[in-house]
């Protein structure tokens, strides 16, 4: 298997994963020195480093979306790099029905996450 092919397979475990809201196989696919970029705030977003840190960002996360469920829309490789471009679906405190589309652009290096950068539309 070649590192396009094995980065892809890292993450689909990681979607898989975010779809179960399973934070410890979220964090078991994540390296100890992890970098991850979120899209928000506006201009550069908010960059979280480490397992502690990234932890608590996804624990937020879920309980914040606790009906979050990530549509793969595209999924692509090239050497350590992986492409996800993604749905969001979540239900908001209304009842109303919410989406956002993005990309995500990941490097996986033996078998982990070490860098996630997220980008939205709109």
């Amino acid at each position: 298997m070649d590192r396009a092919e094995a980065g892809m397979r890292t993450i689909m475990a990681f979607h898989a994963a975010y779809n179960r809201h399973d934070l410890a196989a979220i964090m078991d696919l994540v390296s100890a020195d992890c970098r991850l970029e979120c899209a928000s705030p506006a201009p550069d977003g908010t960059c979280y480093r480490g397992h502690a840190a990234i932890q608590q960002f996804w624990q937020q996360h879920f309980a914040a979306l606790p009906q979050a469920r990530l549509e793969i829309e595209e999924v692509s490789g090239l050497g350590n790099r992986s492409l996800l471009r993604w749905r969001l679906h979540w239900l908001a405190a209304d009842g109303a029905v919410h989406h956002l589309r993005g990309l995500d652009i990941f490097q996986v290096r033996h078998g982990l996450i070490c860098e996630q950068l997220s980008y939205l539309k709109g």
